[in-house]
This record gives C-alpha cells, sequence and structure tokens, in this order.
C-alpha cells in the first residue's frame, strides 16, 4: 500500500499552469492531460498551486478528487483567462480561522484597521488619520489611477483609462487585455493561497460581497509590484490581441517565480489580519478534538492531512 498523499507547503510550489484542449484524467496514479490526439502529457500536481482551465477542457471525477486531495485548486476560465467561471476549491477554510477572519470583519474599528494596514503595506506609507474605509476607498482609488498613468507613460503605452465590459472581454483594447489576463493569474495564486492558509476567499475587507472578495483586497497589495509592470511590458510591445494574453500569462509566471511570491502570500495575510488586534477565538470547552491525529504536517493550515 502506498503511503497517503501529503499536500506541499504553498511557498514550495509551482505557481500556475494553463490548461486548453484536453480531457484531464488519472493514469497510472498520475494526473495526466490527453489531446485529441490521444498523446498524454504528465503534470506533477502536487507542486503546482493552481491550475487554469480554458475552453476544451474537460476534467474526470478522478482527477478533480487528485486536485483536492494534493491541495491544488482548479480554476475554470474563458478564453484568454480574463473570465473566472469557477473554481474547485481544494480545502476550504478551517472553522478557527474563518471566526477569526469573520470576527475581524465584523467588528468596525478592527475592519478599520486591517483596511489600514493594507493601504500601508500596498503604498508604503500610513494613510491620513481619522479617515473611514469609505474615505481610504476613494484616496486608494485616486492613487491607484495616477498609477496607471505612470506605468502607461514609463512603457510608452497609449492609455484611455481601466475599461472593459465583463460581457465582451474582447472589446477591450490590448492595455486592458494585457492587464486582465495579468490579473486574473494574480488571483488564481492568491486564491489558492488564501485557501492554503484556511481562510475565506470570500469575507472580505475592503471588497465585499463577492465570492473573491479576500481574494482582491489581498491580490490588490502586491498587483502593482508584480503584474500590472508585466501587462504594462508586454502591451508596449503592440502584440496582436490574440498572442496578448499568452505572452502576459508566462512574463507573470516568471515574476512569480523570480519574487518568490507564493512564499510570501501567506505570511502577508498574517500580518494583515493581525493588524486588526484581536485575539483569534478559542475552542470551546466542549468542543470535540479529532479522533485521529494524522500527526505533523507537510502542507499549510488550510490543507487537508
Amino acid at each position: 500500500m502506498l503511503p497517503p498523499l501529503k499536500p506541499i507547503a504553498m511557498k514550495e510550489r509551482i505557481s500556475m499552469i494553463f490548461i486548453e484542449y484536453g480531457e484531464i484524467d488519472v493514469l497510472d496514479g498520475a494526473f495526466v492531460v490527453i489531446d485529441k490526439t490521444g498523446v498524454r502529457t504528465h503534470i506533477p500536481i502536487g507542486s503546482i498551486a493552481c491550475i487554469m482551465l480554458e475552453p476544451g477542457t474537460r476534467v474526470s471525477h478522478r482527477a478533480a478528487a487528485l486536485a483536492a486531495r494534493v491541495g491544488t485548486l482548479l480554476v475554470w476560465v474563458g478564453e484568454a483567462g480574463v473570465r473566472l467561471y469557477a473554481s474547485g476549491q481544494p480545502d476550504g477554510a478551517r472553522s478557527d480561522r474563518l471566526l477569526y477572519q469573520a470576527k475581524l470583519a465584523l467588528d468596525d474599528q478592527a475592519r478599520l484597521k486591517v483596511v489600514r494596514k493594507m493601504y500601508e503595506m500596498r503604498f508604503g506609507e500610513k494613510p491620513p488619520e481619522r479617515r473611514s474605509v469609505e474615505q481610504l476607498r476613494g484616496i486608494e482609488g485616486a492613487r491607484v489611477k495616477k498609477t496607471y498613468e505612470n506605468l502607461a507613460k514609463r512603457y510608452g503605452v497609449q492609455w484611455r483609462g481601466r475599461r472593459y465590459d465583463p460581457s465582451e472581454w474582447d472589446s477591450s483594447d490590448v492595455p486592458n487585455t494585457c492587464l486582465s489576463a495579468a490579473t486574473a493569474c494574480l488571483y488564481g495564486i492568491t486564491e489558492a493561497a488564501i485557501l492554503a492558509a484556511g481562510y475565506a476567499p470570500a469575507v472580505g475587507f475592503i471588497h465585499t460581497g463577492k465570492p473573491q472578495s479576500f481574494v482582491y483586497d489581498i491580490a490588490d497589495i502586491v498587483k502593482f509590484e508584480t503584474v500590472v509592470p508585466v501587462a504594462f511590458q508586454i502591451a508596449s510591445k503592440n502584440p496582436p490581441q490574440s498572442q496578448a494574453e499568452r505572452l502576459v500569462r508566462l512574463a507573470c509566471r516568471d515574476v512569480f517565480r523570480e519574487s518568490k511570491l507564493l512564499g510570501k502570500i501567506i505570511p502577508m495575510i498574517e500580518e494583515v489580519l493581525s493588524a486588526g488586534e484581536v485575539e483569534p477565538p478559542k475552542p470551546a470547552p466542549e468542543a470535540v478534538a479529532p479522533a485521529i491525529d494524522d500527526g505533523k504536517p507537510l502542507g499549510d493550515a488550510g490543507h487537508r492531512h
């Protein structure tokens, strides 16, 4: 009997891969993609943070189950990776961390402290005192708009503003297409890290009301030092719209590897939440401990063990 699979820690993984036009299955115990000619490609799924599934892919039950066991997030995306349809949660939030996150989000003072910390980490300076979350959001919006303009000027890109229609992605210009593809890559690995850490992607602090609210919160902290410059750099070469997305995602993958971003996201989440100065809730005295102790885990706190 082979030993049970143990998830690899997020910081040790490859960031992401994209798969299109293939059937994903498990053969001989391995995760494989079979193309229309019958050729199969092995994928080391346990060492990947997330897999972006583009149009033309079909996933078997065994493949989805294997992805869940090794803690790899499956994300169903549209053509060019700019639409996100669904994600296969590899583990899910731990109850203690989910309660801690919810406690921070529901306390107005704690939430404001967390938002201020996010602002400080994003812009490298403390935000103005005595400002509400709404006011900080307005300040952030103005700075983000200016940052886009400065990056466009630096890379010689004609910039008309961040404009896109979710119902008609193809109507976007090349710079906006590049930005959408780049942020989709960042959102994928950020969601995988949030789940691995045991938190809930939907419980946000600046963003609310969407399944990925917390993903947007955390990704926004690093996007202007990682994927946004990449998007403008690719856009400056004025590639055909059909090729821009592939060039962007390959460049993003390189940036994630060089910056060791996967190793930084989970500690960044912990630092952000600790700014709320709220003690994590302790288990109730009558709570029942796990019947079977799995020993010291290899993966992260939110991975199944």
